[in-house]
């Protein structure tokens, strides 16, 4: 079974990405984690050298990365855009060479129509930048998104878009080909 870390584009305790977050990895077929990237650093290529030792959250994060046969990637949208803290996670991941050939979905939810739109195009060039294997039938925009959460789970409860995401799930499972015979996943 494929192994699945996730990367959150917000840090928000009760976020309407978090409960997408959860609600998709409930629906993967393998085990799942999910990484902090609230404890990485600031990007600076000068802790990341080639003599650097990269500071340990950023190699925690990166050895989570490497061990996962799949990445999902929630992330709500700022400002046409995607958050600081995931372009940051993502900055360290650049030239690592975690990211390469890994299958990768991207799903981004807002409270308007657009889903996201601009954020999850943002994020699909930068994994495709990084040779990440972005998973066009994986990746999802979910308009709307607040109703469709039941605040006392905090998880999906809108049927289609519970289809939606089951679908999107089993597309990114059929992309991930374990590496390594299965074991448990790291979480940084």
């Amino acid at each position: 079974m494929p192994r699945l870390l996730a990367l959150s584009g917000s840090l928000r305790a009760r976020s309407s990405n978090g409960a997408v977050l959860r609600s998709a990895l409930e629906l993967f077929d393998g085990p799942t984690a999910t990484a902090d990237i609230g404890a990485l650093p600031h990007f600076n290529p000068d802790l990341d050298g080639e003599d650097a030792t990269p500071p340990a959250p950023v190699a925690a994060l990166r050895t989570a990365v490497a061990g996962a046969d799949a990445l999902l990637v929630v992330s709500p949208e700022y400002a046409h855009g995607v958050p600081g803290v995931l372009k940051n996670a993502l900055d360290w991941l650049v030239s690592s060479g975690e990211c390469v050939d890994k299958p990768v979905a991207v799903i981004t939810a807002s409270p308007f129509p657009t889903g996201g739109d601009h954020a999850n195009a943002q994020l699909r060039e930068t994994l495709r930048m990084m040779t990440g294997n972005v998973i066009a039938d994986a990746c999802r925009e979910l308009p709307a998104i607040g109703p469709k959460i039941d605040p006392t789970t905090e998880r999906v409860a809108d049927e289609p878009t519970l289809a939606d995401l089951r679908t999107a799930m089993s597309h990114l499972a059929t992309a991930a080909t374990p590496a390594t015979p299965a074991g448990p996943l790291t979480t940084p």
